[in-house]
């Protein structure tokens, strides 16, 4: 059953992003160029994204730090125009392969998803309520999104502000976990059929504060959901399906404003590489997570945090990358 669900949201989700891409407005850009991005390079952005995505580090950071190490998308070189084009396309690039993990989540978490597509039919009034409250998680987000896209991109979209918020998440995962450790690791609270849409809006608007990348958009929503009373595991679920949601809208959303210059830049090849790989390496993270969490708190993550940030910061300090 797991195959068959994953092979129908994986055909779809793929058609609607290659769609999406394929009418995007065109760009005023230069000729093609097909030798940005290799298929090793590609396999390694997949990797880190489909790891990351759904674990509380931050997945748009690790990705922008990959491409940094390896040098995509480094333009120094070149023309202003030239520049933002190969910025635009690697941003894009980072963005559009989440698709990947997407469709992991859904073929993990059909049964739910079916739930709510019941619900909407009046077919299931659980499924109905939980479709109402992953709709009021992703409006906040949708409206801030909108509206401040082009400023996040153009500003928080660098080493150091992601190594910024790195730093300041894994602090305060920590702080929490030496003040309420018991918070952290509670079973008890409330299920996921318990929620209500101003539960589900108060973690929408603590997802916004993952647009910060750096950030993570799971760590955020976690807590939230820890913050109005749901138990761990259902913290946890509840931000895998408004993930669904939220990244579908961005993917979709980039994939037509960037498309071209994306593909202008990378070969099609590279995205469908990168894809796969995010999907499988999605999958193996998601399980693990799940299993993990259940057993123990966020405190790992934020010493992982912590390190990472100030290991980077001292690379690029020193201009080791």
């Amino acid at each position: 059953m797991f195959g068959k669900n994953l092979l129908v949201t994986a055909t779809l989700a793929i058609a609607l992003l290659t769609a999406c891409c394929a009418t995007a407005a065109p760009q005023e850009t230069a000729a093609p160029n097909k030798s940005e991005m290799s298929n090793s390079q590609a396999i390694v952005l997949g990797i880190v994204e489909g790891l990351t995505e759904y674990l509380p580090v931050s997945s748009t950071g690790h990705l922008l730090l990959a491409e940094r190490i390896m040098g995509i998308g480094d333009s120094r070189s070149l023309s202003a125009n030239e520049q933002e084009r190969k910025k635009e396309a690697a941003d894009a690039y980072a963005i559009c392969i989440q698709a990947g993990a997407i469709i992991a989540v859904l073929g993990l978490y059909f049964g739910r998803v079916r739930q709510m597509l019941m619900g909407l039919f009046g077919q299931n009034p659980v499924g109905l309520r939980l479709l109402i409250g992953v709709v009021a998680g992703f409006m906040p987000a949708a409206v801030i999104g909108l509206i401040f896209n082009k400023i996040i991109k153009s500003y928080l979209f660098g080493p150091w502000p992601v190594v910024t918020a790195w730093l300041v998440g894994g602090l305060a995962i920590l702080a929490v976990s030496y003040r309420n450790r018991h918070i952290l690791k509670v079973r008890a609270g409330s299920a996921l059929e318990d929620l209500t849409w101003k539960m589900a809006l108060f973690i929408g608007f603590a997802q916004c504060i993952a647009m910060w990348p750096g950030v993570s958009r799971s760590l955020v929503t976690i807590v939230g959901g820890l913050l109005v009373g749901l138990s761990l595991p259902a913290a946890v679920e509840f931000s895998f399906l408004l993930g669904v949601v939220t990244l579908s809208a961005a993917t979709a959303y980039d994939a037509l404003k960037h498309g071209q210059a994306m593909l202008q830049t990378f070969d099609p090849q590279s995205l469908g590489i990168g894809l796969l790989f995010a999907f499988l390496a999605a999958v193996v993270s998601v399980k693990w997570m799940v299993a993990y969490l259940n057993r123990h708190g966020l405190e790992i993550f934020g010493w992982y945090r912590v390190v990472l940030a100030l290991t980077v910061g001292v690379l690029l300090v020193t201009k080791t990358i």
